[in-house]
């Protein structure tokens, strides 16, 4: 039995050569509003600020063994991608405790915002080495996501310094608000995982 030529047997995916840096949703205009805003973020004017950071956050691969780590070839999830389950973990963790008012649970919540702060620190880390390895229009949404990731950061470490000093309301509003900046951070960081524009490849049927 023959199969058609024109019929195809198998999908395989394939890297699309993009020498302009943009996603391919950027420039065909499919993939829905969510892509099309990823596309409008990937045109924005941070050529020059991803110049400057470019050198630093380069130095975290510059190695082979340090690129090979980062990249998480030993495991196949880059490090950065692991070490999110911690701040994003603790964070939330205690946006849920929040919801009780007795003092273990105060104190808990407190805790975890701590140490989402703390870990926040090694992650943000390999989130730079992995944005280093990243094209041009990626790099633009990694500095987004960055800004987004830096100020949950800051309203966390509030919310910590707030719980700290008896102010246990205005600390819950300000976990809660962080976790707004979290979830646009997210979306973010799902498109950064990925940072390779792919395309379908149709390969024909073998003769039977």
């Amino acid at each position: 039995m023959h199969a058609s030529p024109n019929e195809p047997d198998a999908l395989t995916t394939e890297k699309l050569p993009n020498p302009s840096g943009l996603s391919v949703a950027a420039n065909d205009g499919s993939g829905g509003r969510y892509a099309r805003l990823l596309g409008r973020i990937e045109e924005l004017p941070l050529g020059g600020l991803v110049k400057t950071i470019e050198p630093v956050a380069g130095r975290l691969t510059a190695r082979p063994g340090m690129r090979s780590f980062f990249r998480g070839d030993a495991t196949g999830t880059p490090v950065h991608s692991i070490l999110t389950d911690a701040p994003f973990g603790t964070w939330w963790s205690a946006i849920f405790l929040d919801f009780y008012n007795d003092d273990s649970s105060r104190l808990a919540a407190k805790r975890l915002v701590a140490a989402g702060v703390i870990t926040a620190v090694p992650t943000a880390v390999a989130g730079w080495a992995q944005w280093s390895m990243k094209d041009q229009g990626t790099k633009r949404v990694g500095l987004v996501h960055a800004a987004a990731n830096g100020a949950a950061v800051l309203v966390y470490a509030a919310s910590w310094a707030a719980r700290e000093s008896g102010r246990h309301e205005l600390g819950v509003g300000l976990a809660r608000a962080g976790a707004l900046l979290l979830l646009v951070s997210g979306f973010l960081g799902g498109h950064l995982r990925s940072g390779e524009p792919r395309r379908v490849v149709k390969r024909p049927r073998s003769d039977t």
